[in-house]
């Protein structure tokens, strides 16, 4: 009986297979392979292994712009214009900085590609679909293109929010063509604004048309295959429909940097352009607490261009930045503080710049030793 079953089972197995092998569809032939391989592992391990590998060691297919003469970018009926945003070889203008947590999780994606082999070992595949989670600015987008560099892959970038169309009907038919389209090839895809279209079915204000669209990112990305790497961005995760949740294997969370990661990060963003880095970037990182990774960027990217410009120093420039007048008192008087202990500016300097009294920066600062006071073992200021 068992024998017969496993007759019958080998059967349907390689009639799907012929059916979807006559289709076309590449990538579906491949996941038909990979649950094969799946299925027969413990029957036939050797022919399980052997398959899976050479699953692993098929050629990459092309890159996008090499297929566009053959396979153009998916357009919005509408407009004409592309669907998504393509970089063929993802570049970062400085290495990002990401949180211990927030780091270990790209390093699992990267790595579990790295060595599909051991995985397979195991009887598992690598993460399929990984969600990016946080405020804005926090470097979603700048984590997909660091995983993009790190795999030699190119990125290809969806903005859900901007595919919606007029006419509600072709926004699943754009979803459907972009995600066909990216299974053909070996890359990956970030699926941005994601809560734009992934909402919750059970919200009574989203119209029927809508929650279809819901369904039909669903079976997308059932559908994706574990060679590519699909990653999705929200900003509003409380909005999204639970079975999108369940779809994606891995859930990262995106912070908001700590103090220490914006200084590393304002240290990275002006190495190049400004010698004086260590002891702004010290004092800088005071004044941006809180703040997004983009906040700092947009803020010292107006600071270089004013000053370049104006013709000034930039540390002009930077000095408009710690002088906004938002900053609370606490942190108006914890930057004078900074500004004098860095010896960057003298007491009357931080206090025009700051507001804040010498006598309150006097009490903030540290004490300092004169040469007679140590000659006469004492450490007054």
């Amino acid at each position: 009986m068992a024998q017969e079953n496993k007759k019958t089972d080998i059967e349907a197995d390689f009639l799907q297979l012929a059916r979807t092998a006559l289709s076309g569809r590449t990538q579906d032939v491949q996941v038909v392979l990979r649950r094969a391989a799946k299925r027969y592992q413990p029957l036939v391990p050797q022919f399980a292994e052997a398959l899976t590998m050479l699953l692993h060691e098929l050629p990459s297919p092309a890159s996008p712009l090499r297929r566009q003469a053959e396979v153009p970018l998916p357009v919005d009926l509408d407009s004409r214009l592309h669907l998504m945003r393509v970089e063929p070889e993802p570049a970062l203008d400085h290495e990002p900085v990401f949180a211990t947590d927030l780091e270990a999780s790209l390093r699992q994606i990267v790595g579990e590609r790295r060595n599909p082999q051991a995985l397979a070992r195991a009887g598992l595949d690598p993460t399929r679909a990984a969600l990016f989670l946080g405020p804005p600015g926090v470097g979603k987008t700048m984590a997909a293109r660091w995983v993009a560099r790190e795999l030699k892959r190119p990125l290809l970038i969806l903005d859900l929010a901007a595919v919606m169309s007029s006419l509600l009907g072709r926004t699943g038919s754009n979803l459907r063509h972009v995600l066909e389209y990216a299974k053909t090839i070996d890359c990956v895809l970030l699926l941005d604004e994601l809560d734009a279209i992934a909402k919750r079915r059970d919200d009574r204000g989203e119209i029927g048309e809508l929650k279809r669209l819901v369904t039909v990112l669903i079976q997308q990305i059932d559908d994706w295959p574990t060679s590519g790497v699909l990653l999705g961005a929200t900003n509003h995760p409380d909005l999204l429909d639970p079975a999108i949740w369940r779809r994606f294997e891995l859930h990262v969370e995106f912070p908001l940097p700590d103090r220490d990661g914006i200084e590393r990060f304002i240290a990275g963003t002006l190495a190049p352009y400004f010698p004086a880095t260590k002891e702004w970037s010290a004092v800088l990182a005071v004044a941006f607490a809180g703040r997004s990774f983009s906040d700092v960027e947009r803020d010292l990217s107006a600071a270089r261009r004013s000053a370049a410009l104006s013709n000034t120093p930039l540390e002009e420039q930077l000095a408009g930045i710690l002088a906004h007048k938002s900053l609370s008192r606490a942190r108006r008087i914890e930057l004078a503080a900074s500004l004098v202990d860095q010896g960057m500016l003298s007491q009357r300097k931080a206090r025009e710049l700051t507001g804040v009294a010498r006598d309150t920066i006097r009490s903030h600062t540290a004490p300092r030793v004169t040469k007679t006071h140590r000659k006469n073992g004492r450490d007054r200021p």
